[in-house]
């Protein structure tokens, strides 16, 4: 949390409010669109914080995890530091400050606006640490395969995020989607994420188009291969590959 503040709380109370800037804008940009006008029955804020949350949840720890301290970065040479620690340490950074900022703005929506009554809040929560979870895996992939292919890595990061965007599904509700268009959607797993999360929040829908073992699949699957990949270029990878690039 000082890597970008020297003071620890002055780190966390900034963070904190770009989170909440960010629903807020986000919050701005529905209402205008007219997307207040959605498909299920309840509190209109929980259900943007069911899209936009998750998705920056997602988003902030691929990127946290993209730029961590590589193996042959001076950090790394003071035992006993090692590429583990700095991994672990910038995913549980993301979670502390994602959770602190997501029971904030909690705790500011039921008591200063309106009341709010989440259905079932551990499947709730489940999906919010699935939406973590997979941004931590694909973090790692990036993070492994950037020492060998930098800039077609930076690309490739570059269009998932913001393919996101749209991709995530976090404006649309995949219940009232068209099939022709479900299917350009389905690969994602935070689409999935997030629209289990709002099966869980609200009492009155019902996904059908979207499960939680695919982004769990996913997840699993990722963390063996980015483990193996990260093992591999931690073995391999030279301080002189930044050199001659």
């Amino acid at each position: 949390m000082r890597e970008k503040h020297g003071n620890a709380v002055l780190s966390i109370l900034i963070s904190l409010v770009q989170s909440v800037l960010f629903v807020a804008a986000f919050y701005g940009i529905f209402a205008i669109m007219g997307v207040r006008s959605v498909g299920i029955r309840g509190d209109f804020l929980l259900y943007l914080m069911t899209g936009v949350f998750a998705f920056l949840t997602h988003i902030q720890t691929i990127r946290q995890i993209m730029g961590t301290e590589s193996s042959t970065s001076g950090m790394m040479q003071h035992a006993p530091m090692n590429t583990l620690i700095s991994l672990l340490s910038g995913a549980f950074s993301i979670l502390y400050i994602k959770l602190l900022s997501l029971f904030f703005i909690l705790m500011l929506l039921h008591t200063v606006f309106n009341p709010i009554s989440i259905h079932y809040w551990p499947g709730a929560l489940a999906m919010f640490f699935l939406a973590w979870g997979t941004g931590c895996v694909l973090g790692l992939v990036f993070y492994a395969a950037k020492p060998w292919i930098p800039d077609l890595i930076g690309i490739i990061s570059m269009v998932y995020i913001r393919l996101n965007m749209i991709a995530s599904g976090k404006m649309f509700v995949a219940n009232t989607m068209p099939t022709a268009i479900l299917e350009w959607f389905d690969w994602n797993p935070l689409f999935h994420i997030i629209d289990q999360a709002r099966g869980f929040v609200f009492v009155n829908y019902f996904p059908n188009y979207s499960n939680w073992q695919y982004p769990l699949y996913f997840m699993l699957t990722l963390l063996v291969l980015g483990m193996m990949l990260e093992a591999y270029t931690r073995k391999h990878e030279s301080a002189s590959w930044s050199a001659k690039r």
